[in-house]
């Protein structure tokens, strides 16, 4: 349904057009331009639908792990993730002659290459759940590196890729996310950060066969054997640690947001320290041989492949995707909201006008349960064309307020609180009347709205010899720039009205103008 006003106004644009130093003429000015123009504004019914997200890229920087259930929805959701770890150009462990083992006597055996351990730590910013309970993982070697030659989804499964060696480290793990091995007092720092330790120091063989004390001692030899295996990352990644995939076993109710993963190496080596000594009443310099602690670490970083695989109850999701008296927006890999915008009704008679504005707003449902772990509700939202879903974030693609847009949700005291409302999309609007209808896809009017996270830099700028108050000191101001843009993988969950084909509660608000 479509109702229609008509009027005719002045322009903020074009009323500062008609300012200048001089308002001896700005009555009849205005008049001229208001005389010029004519305005009309509608609004338009809009529909909507959920669709299934089956997947997305999900290259991210966290990874999830662990298993719970969404107290609203009842949808159960299981997070694993694979990690690599990035070597430093040119890393040389000491020389094979300082390396050093220190057997159970106390003994030092120099030129013997053996690690004294080796573990993984995977460390942890925040989480979802129940931090007590007792959770279980297994970390699997990967046989192969998952190399950047290909976009990786959240449905990616790398046992089942065959990129998991069958005959390699098979490491179970129970856990809970409150380390009761560390002091509460400790626990209660702010500079803590938990982490879950995995050690690595049974017998260990490799792909050819060479057995190992452990897995550190492995790392070590590989260095000795030929020390290019630790040129760069990818050297390493492909000759020496390729990965590890880390899923979750059993256990329910919490979900570890992994922040960095961390191989480390701990072996002994000598070298010389500087003594003094005194010979005959003369002091000298003497040097001594002493065995020194060593630890190599080896980190998960941005310039390593990290990815996270999701798996959501399908028969949940298609149950909800089917709910005909709203619409969802559920991460990670959940739900999406579609869409359909009647771009044939708005150009209808206005073929001449321009379409300078149109917003549109999304109001949100709120929950029925009141839970402690109730999900969060996705931040910000992004739309974008439907046939776009895919390559727009395989592309590295960022929003540009003209085809794409995103909104922020508002839980404000507002007028359009407890909404995300896109002020105007009228750039979108424009694009899709201008597709020709011979080129008019079954998607061609339709676009989707996604849960997404934003990354954001900030710069700040300083002057000095500001006056405040009396003294002359500086000033400094600082503004955030969006880097990237990527799904969110987060756990959020929310409902949002539907919008129907006739007495929709979403509107389209448009405006129009043309000049007379």
């Amino acid at each position: 349904m479509k109702f229609k006003t008509t009027a005719v106004t002045i322009f903020a644009g074009l009323l500062m057009t008609a300012c200048d130093s001089t308002t001896d003429t700005i009555g009849s000015s205005l008049s001229k331009i208001t005389d010029g123009i004519n305005v009309e504004t509608a609004t338009f019914d809009v529909t909507s639908r959920s669709i299934l997200a089956d997947s997305v890229l999900a290259r991210n920087t966290t990874g999830y792990l662990g298993e719970v259930r969404d107290p609203e929805t009842y949808n159960y959701i299981t997070g694993d993730f694979m990690a690599q770890f990035y070597c430093l150009e040119n890393y040389r462990f000491p020389d094979l002659s300082d390396i050093t083992y220190v057997d159970a006597s106390g003994n030092a055996h120099r030129g013997v290459v053996r690690a004294d351990s080796c573990e993984i730590r995977l460390f942890y910013n925040d989480h979802y759940g129940d931090s007590t309970r007792t959770m279980k993982l297994t970390a699997y070697e990967m046989s192969k590196p998952m190399n950047e030659d290909r976009n990786y989804y959240s449905n990616f499964d790398p046992i089942a890729k065959g990129y998991v060696r069958t005959n390699g480290i098979h490491k179970n793990k129970v856990y809970t996310l409150t380390d009761y091995n560390v002091a509460k007092n400790t626990r209660d720092t702010s500079t803590y950060t938990p982490y879950i330790t995995i050690k690595l120091n049974d017998a260990y063989t490799d792909k050819e066969g060479k057995s190992y004390t452990n897995y550190g001692t492995y790392i070590l030899q590989k260095f000795y054997d030929n020390a290019s295996n630790y040129k760069n990352a990818y050297t390493f990644r492909n000759n020496v640690v390729p990965g590890f995939f880390f899923k979750h076993k059993s256990g329910l109710g919490s979900m570890a947001y992994i922040n960095a993963a961390q191989l480390n190496v701990y072996y002994h080596y000598t070298t010389q320290v500087a003594d003094t000594a005194t010979v005959n009443g003369t002091t000298k310099t003497v040097y001594r041989d002493s065995v020194f602690n060593g630890v190599t670490v080896f980190w998960g970083t941005e310039e390593v492949l990290q990815s996270t695989t999701i798996s959501n109850d399908r028969s949940t999701l298609e149950h909800l995707a089917a709910d005909s008296s709203c619409t969802y927006l559920k991460t990670p890999a959940g739900i999406f909201t579609e869409l359909t915008l009647p771009i044939d009704e708005i150009t209808k008679g206005h073929e001449q006008y321009s379409i300078l504005s149109a917003k549109l707003a999304m109001q949100r449902i709120n929950n029925t349960t009141n839970s402690e772990y109730s999900f969060d509700v996705p931040k910000r939202v992004l739309m974008i064309p439907r046939d776009s879903l895919y390559s727009f974030f395989e592309n590295g693609e960022m929003y540009n307020n003209r085809t794409s847009y995103v909104a922020s949700w508002s839980s404000s005291s507002s007028a359009t609180s407890n909404a995300y409302t896109f002020n105007n999309i009228s750039g979108i609007v424009n694009a899709m009347a201008a597709i020709d209808t011979s080129n008019r896809s079954a998607n061609w009017n339709k676009v989707v709205l996604i849960p997404v996270t934003l990354k954001t830099t900030s710069t700040s700028t300083s002057s000095s010899s500001s006056y405040y108050y009396y003294y002359y000191g500086s000033s400094s101001s600082s503004s955030s720039t969006v880097t990237s843009l990527s799904h969110d993988m987060s756990l959020s969950s929310t409902r949002l009205v539907k919008g129907t084909a006739s007495d929709s509660p979403i509107k389209l608000e448009v405006i129009y103008s043309q000049f007379k």
